[in-house]
């Protein structure tokens, strides 16, 4: 039998970094996001021979073990280690090797989620195979508590939820760890105005979002009052962006997209660079009304709102910074498992 899973990354449109700790415990944190065709992909493959082979196959990188309860965290391929570990903490899995294969649509560290999704892809697959109930909820949780609590990545909580539960939400986030997830009843018609009128562009660069998050939780703990403010503010751009998708006022989302930009710049030092601004400026001025940094800041992807035909133009104007944009469409579904 073989064991497969795949589960869909997301694009941020509103309140990225409200779902961080300290920030969400303290104030509560809201986030808009919605997941898109581009996939974490995780397959298991049970052996006969008491061998454990650990491969990411997007980044050429493989390790082999004998079987053991416990493989050594040591920073090559944790995240499939790191869920291995806590599977088999928990369950008690039987002697027997495995082939754990992985691949991710988008490169890590690219601002889509793609580590948290791919922990949640993982989890799929080791859930399909034992057949463990777990719910949205709980599988979320799970992959979370593996990755921040076990792996000690720093981090926020909304890729977990938008993996496991896919489609468009709007996320609370709270203390002790508590998340309500809202999934928005958004109108065919406007999804896919918005699908069209939105660019994504991948900067050719990457960044380890852990330093960042870092820097922003810092900012809170140390009571940087402008830190704070701007969290206070992006909360608040995510409720325009729910009501802006709900009713159909597509024309307000670059405006809103726009301010959340100049916000996020200000919860931390290295969130925006000098590139970035550049490429921000040269879309506003091809005809792109607002846009955002993907993720955690620093590099990876960006998303423009480009109304009319604009994105033509403003994808033209983008290819002398060496990167490239991004097909893809919004999608419903969250973790898929299945056996073959």
């Amino acid at each position: 039998m073989i064991y497969r899973s795949k589960a869909p990354l997301r694009i941020g449109l509103a309140g990225g970094g409200t779902d961080v700790s300290p920030y969400s415990d303290l104030f509560g944190g809201a986030i808009l996001n919605a997941t898109i065709s581009l996939y974490a992909n995780a397959t298991l493959e049970p052996n006969e021979e008491k061998k454990i082979v650990l491969e990411a196959l997007d980044r050429n990188e493989r390790q082999e073990f004998d079987w053991a309860t416990e493989l050594p965290i040591d920073g090559k391929l944790d995240l499939l280690k790191g869920v291995y570990n806590r599977i088999q903490k928990d369950y008690k899995l039987k002697e027997q090797g495995f082939r754990l294969s992985t691949f991710v649509d988008a490169p890590a560290g690219s601002g889509l989620g793609t580590s948290s999704t791919l922990v949640v892809a993982i989890l799929g697959a080791f859930t399909e195979m034992l057949r463990l109930p777990l719910g949205e909820y709980d599988m979320a949780h799970y992959a979370y508590d593996i990755e921040r609590n076990d792996l000690k990545l720093a981090g926020g909580k909304q890729d977990q939820y938008a993996a496991t539960f896919g489609g468009v939400n709007f996320m609370e986030f709270y203390a002790d760890d508590k998340v309500i997830v809202n999934p928005l009843r958004v109108k065919q018609q406007h999804l896919f105005e918005l699908e069209n009128n939105l660019v994504l562009y991948y900067t050719a660069t990457n960044r380890e979002s852990a330093e960042l998050i870092k820097k922003q939780s810092k900012n809170v703990t140390d009571k940087k009052e402008k830190s704070i403010e701007a969290m206070h503010q992006l909360k608040e751009q995510a409720q325009r962006m729910k009501e802006a998708l709900l009713m159909g006022k597509l024309n307000e989302v670059g405006d809103i997209l726009d301010y959340g930009f100049q916000q996020k710049r200000k919860m931390a030092d290295g969130i925006s660079n000098p590139l970035m601004e550049e490429i921000y400026e040269t879309t506003k001025k091809a005809g792109a009304t607002g846009g955002k940094i993907s993720g955690a800041g620093g590099g990876g992807f960006m998303i423009f709102y480009c109304p009319g035909n604009a994105k033509y133009t403003v994808m033209q104007r983008l290819e002398k910074f060496g990167g490239y944009s991004k097909n893809y469409q919004f999608v419903e579904h969250g973790l898929k498992t299945w056996t073959i």
